[in-house]
This record gives C-alpha cells, structure tokens and sequence, in this order.
C-alpha cells in the first residue's frame, strides 16, 4: 500500500462505510444486492451524509461571498491607489492593506472554496476504494478489506453494471467498451456543465454591478469557463463512479445555492431584484385578496338585511329578565284565582 493509501486509509474506510450501509438500506427495500442501480445510489447517498455534513462550511461560504461583496469598493479604491507601482515594497502594502481590508470584514478570499476543499480528500478517498476494487474482488489486495467493504462485495460491484458499463470502469480503461465510454462522456458532459451552471449562478446572478466591473470578476468568469474544459480532459481518466459522485454533488450545490439565492440575495444583485418584484408582487396580491374579502362580507350584510349591532339588540329585545318572586305571593295570587 503506497503512501497516498496510507494517509487516506481513515476516509477510505469512512467511505466505504457510508457505501455499504446505503447498499444495506436499498437491499433491505428490496433492490437488488448486486445490481448497478443499488450501487450507484449508495454513492448517491454517500454524496448526500457529505454534503449534510458540509452545511456549515457552505453557510461560511455565502458569508465570506457577501462580504467579498461588501468590500469590493475599498478593493477598487486601493487597486486604484497602488496602480503603476510594480516595486516590492509596494506590492507588499498592498497585500498588507488588502488583507487588512478582508479582516475587518471578517472575510477571505479563500473561503468560498471550503466546501470543495473539504471535499477532495473524500473524492480522492473514493477514487482510491473504486481503484482498489478489482484487487480486492481477485484477492491481491494488501489488506482482507476496507472497513465493511469485503472481498464479497468488492467482487458485487465489480460485476455490477449501469447501461452495460461497470461502475470501477473508467474512459481510458484497458477493457472500456462502447458501452463505458458513451456512459463515461455523458456523465463528463454533465459534470461540467453542471460545474459551469453553478459558478455562474454564482458570480453573475448573485453579485451586484458594481463588482462584476474589476479585474478580480473578470478573472472569475474567466475561470468559469476554463474549469468545465479543464474537468472535460481529466474526467476521461475518473472511474464512473467517481463522476457520479462528482456530477451528484454539483446539483446538490446548484439546488443548495438557488433556495439561498432566491430567498436571501446579495444587495445590488440581478437575484435581488427579481426577489424585490416577487415580493411587490406578492404584497399587491394580498392587499387585492384583503379587499376583496371585506367587499364580500360588506355584501352579505346587506342581503342578511341586518348588522351585527341590530342583531345584538333584537336578542336583549327577546330574552326579559326573571323576577324572583316569592312563594308566599304566588300562593296568594293562586288561591286569588280559585
């Protein structure tokens, strides 16, 4: 086992647990133990327990986002400051002041990748298990198993397929078939253009005018565009298991970072005015319902012909009060009448 292994051993386990336990919940509803479909929804649902886990990282991820916002305009004003001047010690200010910038707004331009940096050490970790597979299943592994993944179920998925392609295989396998490699190009496909989706949704739905006008924004949006044909080259060498994972967790983010967008906008942004007219809209729909409703009740009094007022009074009218009178008179009044 090489050094990589070695250090990834914990979230390989930690993986292939996740995995296993998935598997053990679809079989028990009745999927079939070694089919493709079961095995690929436990790496759905091992996207799902990361991505739960991740929240927090991504709720300081809209944070660091909107105060990135926030401070763009002192950015422009101190690029403005030190523009022309390429000497070190300028260079170094610069950096000092720009960063003093970002603290005071409690931000940092690197806290917008912490969920995908949390997430490569469990994508290289499941890269590794999809690897180790087919030694496992022959029995040349270096260890009996990985954590709960067996020689029994490494052999399982293995044999496993989805549209004819087995989930360890991978584009630029030695054995990639037809079937491997429509599956695999598809799945790329769909990786980057989810990729591409969710970076845009980011930086040109969710950021005010002003701060896609510098060069930082610019650089952003190149790298919008380059990533998606960065991922087209090496996904060719990812097993298809790996793009599943990856492809999954792009829509989980796209789906995750639309709710925030549409309900919590950053100020000055595209999303924020569709929001604002949303909202206008809405409150001109019930002000029109609570109108209407007090048209109709206005109405039914006058065809019930009476208001409530009239109706209290004709009930005081109706019911008189009881006297109390004694025994002793209304014996009298009676013998009166016999």
């Amino acid at each position: 086992m090489g050094f990589f292994d070695t250090v990834l051993w914990p979230l390989k386990v930690a993986v292939a647990w996740i995995m296993v336990r998935a598997h053990d919940v679809l079989t028990f509803v009745g999927m079939d133990p070694a089919g493709g479909w079961t095995w690929l929804l436990s790496i759905v649902a091992l996207v799902i327990v990361i991505r739960i886990l991740l929240i927090p990282l991504f709720v300081r991820q809209i944070k660091a986002s909107r105060g990135m916002q926030v401070v763009q305009p002192e950015i422009q004003k101190l690029q403005k400051k030190y523009k022309g001047k390429t000497d070190p010690a300028s260079r170094q200010a610069q950096q000092q002041e720009m960063m003093a910038i970002y603290k005071e707004a409690g931000t940092s331009p690197f806290a917008s990748c912490l969920p995908l940096i949390a997430q490569m050490p469990v994508f290289f970790a499941l890269y590794r298990v999809l690897y180790s597979l087919p030694q496992l299943a022959a029995g040349d592994y270096q260890r009996e198993s990985i954590g709960p993944m067996t020689r029994e179920l490494a052999g399982q998925v293995e044999s496993s397929t989805v549209f004819g392609a087995p989930l360890s295989s991978s584009f630029m396998g030695d054995e990639a078939t037809v079937a491997v490699r429509v599956v695999t190009a598809v799945l790329i496909v769909l990786m980057s253009a989810t990729t591409l989706f969710t970076q845009r949704q980011l930086t040109m739905k969710n950021m005010p005018a002003a701060s896609l006008d510098n060069p930082m924004a610019r650089q952003q949006r190149m790298l919008m565009y380059i990533f998606p044909l960065i991922f087209v080259f090496i996904g060719v060498n990812f097993p298809i298991g790996v793009l599943i994972y990856w492809t999954t967790s792009n829509l989980w983010t796209l789906g995750q970072q639309f709710i925030v967008i549409r309900n919590s906008p950053a100020p000055g942004s595209e999303a924020e005015e569709k929001y604002l007219a949303r909202k206008a809209k809405k409150n001109k729909s019930k002000k029109a319902r609570g109108v209407s409703l007090e048209d109709e009740g206005v109405a039914l009094e006058l065809e019930d012909g009476e208001s409530a007022a009239e109706t209290e009074r004709e009930k005081r009218q109706r019911v008189q009060p009881k006297r109390n009178v004694p025994k002793s008179k209304r014996k009298g009044k009676g013998a009166a009448a016999e």
